[in-house]
């Protein structure tokens, strides 16, 4: 009977610390990582501040994890596009692009992970996702080298390269600054704008012809 009731309580734990992150990860795209409080996280979670630090030391930690958790789904999201079938150069092209939309769709999550200042904890994530981008595109870059698509040395530092462009791209266009003038109805680039110049850099870059050139050719 007691091995039960201990499992029940790790079960309760463990639901209770998804919440938790559930929560983090929503206060996070509201507001960014600077309006996630524990004590704010706590009224949203409906708990004793104190609660928190049994799942987590402090906010570095638990920041950290929302900055992983949701980095992971979007390393997910572009690694199926890089790895699905077709012609390198195209499969290039869709990933930035299902990159750039998605940051879109979510700016003010895409520019806290990409750019807002952070806990030393988050910004090693951040370090170690950088990495997990490279290495899907380093993944790509060596295909499209062995087929003569791309025509690029040094494989790994073109493909740090291509992080750091997709995040210099996007910084700008989704930084606070520009969604407030977008909202009082300034201009600025918008998505489709941004996407066609981050493919069109990010393609010459590795040698590799545009999708127009293909069908001309």
């Amino acid at each position: 009977m007691a091995y039960r009731i201990t499992e029940a309580r790790l079960d309760r734990d463990l639901e209770l610390r998804r919440r938790i992150l559930d929560c983090a990860l929503a206060r996070v795209a509201e507001g960014g990582f600077a309006a996630l409080t524990m004590q704010a996280l706590a009224d949203d979670v409906g708990i004793a501040t104190g609660s928190l630090y049994r799942h987590f030391r402090g906010k570095g930690e638990l920041a950290a994890e929302v900055f992983a958790r949701a980095s992971q789904h979007e390393v997910e999201a572009l690694a199926e596009v890089l790895r699905a079938p077709g012609p390198p150069a195209r499969r290039l092209a869709a990933g930035l692009e299902r990159f750039a939309a998605r940051a879109w769709h979510s700016r003010r999550l895409a520019f806290a992970l990409i750019a807002e200042p952070v806990d030393p904890e988050v910004d090693a994530q951040r370090l170690r996702y950088r990495e997990a981008y490279a290495g899907l595109f380093v993944e790509l870059l060596e295909e499209g080298v062995r087929h003569g698509v791309f025509r690029i040395e040094r494989i790994p530092l073109c493909a740090a390269c291509l992080v750091g462009a997709i995040a210099e791209a996007l910084i700008g266009p989704l930084s606070p600054q520009a969604r407030a003038a977008r909202e009082q109805g300034g201009g600025g680039p918008d998505l489709a704008e941004v996407s066609r110049s981050l493919v069109t850099f990010c393609l010459r870059a590795v040698g590799a012809s545009l999708p127009a050139e293909e069908e001309q050719s």
